[in-house]
């Protein structure tokens, strides 16, 4: 294995003296001191936190028709939103409807698609869109080029704006900011060093809480990030590593690419099938998820919520209320919110809503209820 890729924040983290840890071939911070998950957590459900997530992939697709090759390719509709708006969308196997990927698609203009991969499945994706291409579309891995902070929680719209950046109210809208922070020819309040950025700002996250992503300038990424330090210092914002990123999506039973979601699990599985574009003629996967959608998937992903002090985690066995086994957790956490233990699991299809299961616990049988996330009652809009 090669050497591990860092963020344009890692001095930061660093500094910060965080927990590090290889994520998807990226050295990225877990957790910081003074109070780890369960802290960084709370803080993003009652005030702001903000995330280094410049792991993720970055990808450009432009030139005339780029637009369209998307749509063509991904299986969302790419036609129900316009420019300055992002969407959910998958990479699906043309063949078996499997999930290569999970990503976000901005939408700049007919010619202009900008993508955010996972991290480690983003050479893949470029791969396969690259090689479907039609002459004078390009397809451009830019993994080191920009940097991404994510902003979350009931304060974090406020932040943004504290730091002179706009924010569209509007749930998976962006702008295109021109930033300055603070210096000799700039009069905005929050810190920096005068120099002019461009950053793009979007009304998005994976927390369940209200929240801005910012994908910044690679060079340009560590002064935003202290600007949002320091207009952030009275309100509590707290400095949040990838472990609090997981138990968040989990309260909010997003699904995980290589876990909840993988080229084994299809959307229709994973009750993904919101982000499919059922009326197109034309996306990668279409006639397999179409066929599996028709005859009802042989299992489905479900929510469960531990009846005692059992924690689920990835690859433990679920058994039915008759003994026999019925499926697989894929996440699994303690809650901090709910302080219990909760997780996903694909269950198999005679399995219901309020079903009484148990969870084999590195050998001890947990019983857990079978339940429809989310876990809390969050809003991202």
């Amino acid at each position: 294995m090669g050497e591990l890729l860092r963020s344009p924040l890692h001095d930061r983290h660093v500094a910060l003296g965080a927990k590090l840890a290889d994520f998807g071939g990226w050295e990225m911070p877990i957790e910081y001191p003074g109070g780890g998950v369960l802290k960084e957590h709370a803080a993003v459900r009652s005030a702001v936190g903000i995330f280094d997530v410049s792991h993720l992939g970055k990808a450009r697709v432009y030139g005339p028709g780029a637009a369209e090759f998307v749509n063509s390719a991904l299986t969302n509709d790419l036609s129900r939103i316009g420019p300055g708006q992002a969407q959910y969308t998958l990479c699906c196997d043309p063949e078996t409807g499997g999930v290569v990927d999970d990503l976000i698609a901005y939408l700049y203009s007919a010619t202009d698609v900008f993508l955010i991969p996972n991290a480690a499945n983003t050479a893949e994706v470029v791969r396969r869109l690259a090689a479907a291409s039609p002459p004078g579309v390009t397809v451009e891995n830019l993994h080191s080029a920009f940097g991404v902070i994510a902003v979350q929680g009931p304060g974090a719209p406020e932040l943004v704006s504290a730091i002179g950046l706009p924010v569209d109210g509007a749930y998976m809208s962006f702008v295109q900011a021109d930033w300055k922070g603070t210096g000799p020819d700039s009069g905005d309040a929050a810190a920096g060093d005068g120099v002019r950025r461009e950053i793009v700002v979007c009304r998005s996250g994976y927390t369940g809480e209200r929240g801005v992503e910012l994908v910044t300038r690679w060079e340009d990424t560590p002064a935003v990030w202290e600007a949002l330090v320091v207009a952030g210092a009275s309100a509590g914002v707290r400095p949040c590593g990838l472990g609090a990123r997981d138990t968040l999506r989990t309260e909010m039973g997003y699904p995980l690419h290589g876990q909840d979601l993988s080229p084994s699990i299809t959307p229709v599985q994973a009750r993904a099938g919101w982000a499919v574009g059922w009326n197109k003629e034309q996306f990668w996967g279409r006639d397999a998820l179409v066929a599996e959608r028709t005859a009802g998937p042989a299992r489905l992903l479900w929510g469960l919520h531990s009846t005692d002090r059992g924690i689920p985690r990835p690859h433990m066995a679920v058994y039915g209320p008759d003994g026999g086994p019925v499926g697989e957790v894929t996440s699994g956490t303690f809650s901090p919110t709910l302080r219990t233990g909760i997780g996903l699991a694909l269950l198999g299809r005679g399995v219901a809503e309020g079903d009484s299961v148990r969870v084999d616990v590195r050998g001890r049988p947990s019983t857990m209820t079978v339940v429809r996330p989310p876990f809390v009652d969050a809003s991202p809009k």
